[in-house]
């Protein structure tokens, strides 16, 4: 192996993105994405080569290692192309651009994303993942650089041609223009219920077969779905699909949090990976089901979540980090042989090591661990002799095994895990990138805000708090601009919808935590930029990308709730949450348009727009508005914000008025139908409208919690 000395270095050793750094000493002659790069390639009249991917992703990190760490790979781009790296998630507008035009081609997209452009960074043609060389009817890399730079060579009409088709293809696909307008009720929710309900595995919970996500915002919909049609196969599909996540090896039940998806069918063998947004998403799904069915369990596994992104995703300034790597070494002794799960899998022999024999079987049964290995599923052999930890047996049915109690079981298995994580935590640790998001920063601050009301935690008030803060110090330029991303003391990046969109949701979502009225105020201010940089006026929606953002040749609209929610979607909701309680029709208005603007999409297919589903059950109502009168530090204030939060009411909005002084008339300023809003006897008065039909005031718990559940 060479020295680090004599190792090639590329330009991306410049840059602040994990993922690019992590191809700062290939071969390849790599650019970061920019006019440099560009205008070498119009000079030379070389096409553009560019791979797209993210420091966490299995398949980026097999490609660098077969292809752009090979140097005879690395003579024939740098000789035909100029090649250019980008990280998916630093430049989202990039990848989305792209990822679309080779979903056009090919029918489907992921990473590695793979796409040949002209100088003018229109695309012709691209794939995802190439092996070195032709493998198994699939082409190599090779192979394919050899025949675009043939075409590129002789058939330059034929490739100018394709590049114009594939805009056409993917402009129309973004516009929504010319599309039909239709209103939209109460029928495309049952349309998707419809759908989940024909799709759903009732052996294994979620939804369809291998591979499965977990979709939290999906049983997040199924859930509003169950309050207002009262569907008990709503709320048995959603307590179904949690309750397996939670026992199955998607989970990680030693250290908390939730792996990207399950490759198999039973939610038994993940993809390792832990995405910030992905805990976000799915701790809401269990707090609202645990509101829902006081289901201790739901309460314990959101609990978990949250408290994994406390240990190990969150950075001593307060921002969280984007995600954890699927691979790790396999030993500290041999640190460059790495494999997907290494850190997360055992032998029965290391867990018999760690426990002793009585409670390593014990352990075994509960978890299914068996001597040869637990993982039947295995395709590409990553787990010979291994297990994966997952919740075969109840605590119950394990007690019953062993003859012994529930409680002492309960504290068997939890004396057991905490030592076998203390075991795990000697293993080298997977990648952990470092980079700090807005828009899931944004998710997070609201799933921990949330987390704080239902579970009463105030750590979690105090972690979205810090996030928060970090954002509006670190992530806001002097005039007030939002940026994406922050890495090693730089922020950088124009934010783009998704950044608004979830950032005003966190802080929203925060407001009504901790009832700091600066974080209303900002979520207000950011919210009029929104729509300043990136509303439609001629075909309404948001554009993907600011007004003034770099100019690619598509702007896009994204609608589709996918692994996340989209930025259209969280804007629906923001525009009707701050509409609702500041009382300016000008927002509602805008998320009617914009549900509007996307309404033929919806109708077509609505299982895939669940989030904006979600935003439209608000719209529809009923909905309630709650003011408190009171000091918020007082215990009657307090008691009667626990009533609200005990309960799920996702269509609400809750306000805290001071009786008197400056604070009160701040909140005023903002929400001016508060004025005439008084304590009663000079104690904490709460006022319940619905759809803006008071009903009387009262200082009084058991009336506001009858007013709540009516």
């Amino acid at each position: 192996m060479a020295n680090a000395e004599d190792r090639h270095t590329n330009r991306l050793v410049n840059e602040k993105s994990p993922y690019l750094l992590q191809h700062a000493h290939n071969p390849v002659d790599w650019y970061p994405w920019g006019e440099e790069a560009f205008s070498r390639a119009r000079n030379e009249d070389k096409p553009v080569f560019l791979s797209v991917g993210y420091s966490t992703c299995h398949w980026c990190h097999v490609m660098e290692e077969e292809s752009f760490s090979d140097p005879s790979m690395a003579r024939i781009m740098n000789k035909h192309f100029v090649c250019i790296k980008v990280d998916r998630e630093e430049r989202p507008d990039v990848d989305r651009v792209y990822m679309s035009a080779v979903v056009a081609i090919t029918g489907q997209g992921g990473w590695p994303l793979t796409v040949f452009l002209t100088p003018e960074k229109r695309p012709f043609f691209g794939g995802t993942y190439f092996p070195p060389e032709d493998r198994m009817g699939m082409s190599g890399l090779k192979t394919v650089l050899l025949s675009v730079t043939e075409a590129w060579t002789n058939r330059r009409e034929h490739v100018l041609r394709s590049s114009e088709t594939l805009l056409e293809i993917i402009q129309k696909k973004s516009g929504h223009t010319d599309a039909r307008r239709l209103p939209l009720g109460e029928q495309v929710l049952r349309s998707a219920y419809e759908y989940f309900s024909e799709n759903f595995d009732s052996r294994s919970g979620g939804f369809g077969q291998a591979p499965k996500f977990p979709s939290g915002h999906s049983l997040s919909f199924l859930l509003r779905y169950w309050k207002r049609t009262g569907s008990k196969q709503a709320l048995d599909m959603v307590e179904k699909t949690l309750s397996a996540m939670a026992r199955g090896g998607i989970y990680d039940h030693l250290g908390g949090g939730f792996h990207r998806y399950s490759t198999d069918q039973e939610w038994h063998v993940p993809h390792f990976e832990k995405m910030l947004y992905d805990q976000a998403v799915l701790s809401r799904a269990y707090l609202e089901a645990y509101q829902v069915t006081k289901n201790s369990e739901y309460a314990r596994t959101a609990g978990e979540v949250l408290d994994y992104v406390l240990r190990d995703m969150t950075g001593s300034d307060g921002g969280f980090y984007s995600a954890e790597d699927a691979d790790s070494a396999v030993s500290a002794r041999e640190p460059e042989k790495s494999k997907e799960g290494a850190f997360y899998v055992w032998s029965k022999s290391e867990i018999i090591e760690a426990l002793g024999e009585e409670d390593a079987e014990t352990v075994s049964f509960h978890f299914s661990v068996e001597a040869e290995g637990n993982v039947v599923h295995d395709p590409h052999g990553q787990f010979g002799g291994k297990n994966i930890l997952h919740e075969v047996h109840t605590i119950e049915e394990t007690a019953e095994r062993f003859r012994t109690s529930h409680s002492q079981m309960a504290a068997v298995l939890k004396r057991a895990k905490e030592r076998l994580f203390s075991v795990r935590s000697e293993r080298p640790r997977p990648h952990l990138d470092d980079k700090v998001l807005v828009d899931w920063n944004g998710l997070m601050i609201a799933g921990l805000a949330f987390g704080s009301r239902v579970l009463e935690e105030h750590r979690y008030l105090e972690a979205a708090q810090d996030a928060a803060d970090f954002v509006l110090e670190h992530l806001l330029r002097k005039d007030g601009r939002l940026l994406h991303t922050y890495r090693d003391g730089q922020a950088r990046v124009l934010g783009t919808i998704e950044d608004y969109a979830f950032f005003v949701f966190g802080l929203f979502e925060l407001y009504e935590a901790s009832f700091d009225l600066r974080y209303l105020e900002e979520a207000k201010r950011l919210t009029r930029e929104m729509l300043r940089l990136f509303w439609d006026e001629d075909g309404g929606g948001f554009f993907f990308t600011a007004s003034d953002a770099e100019p690619l040749p598509v702007r896009q609209k994204e609608v589709h709730d996918g692994a996340f929610p989209s930025g259209n979607s969280v804007a629906t909701l923001d525009l009707l949450l701050l509409g609702r309680l500041t009382a300016e029709k000008g927002f509602e208005e805008k998320a009617k348009t914009l549900v509007e603007t996307f309404s033929d999409d919806i109708t077509r297919a609505p299982s895939a727009f669940t989030q904006l589903l979600s935003s439209l059950d608000f719209s529809l109502g009923p909905s309630k508005e709650i003011v408190i009168v009171g000091e918020k530090e007082d215990q009657g204030t307090r008691d009667l914000l626990t009533s609200v939060h005990r309960r799920f009411l996702p269509n609400k909005v809750v306000a805290v008025l001071p009786p008197s002084g400056e604070e009160r008339e701040r909140v005023i300023d903002l929400i001016q139908f508060l004025k005439n809003y008084h304590l009663i006897n000079d104690q904490a008065t709460v006022y319940v409208c619905q759809d803006y039909a008071c009903q009387l005031p009262t200082t009084s718990r058991t009336k506001l919690e009858f007013l709540l559940d009516k």
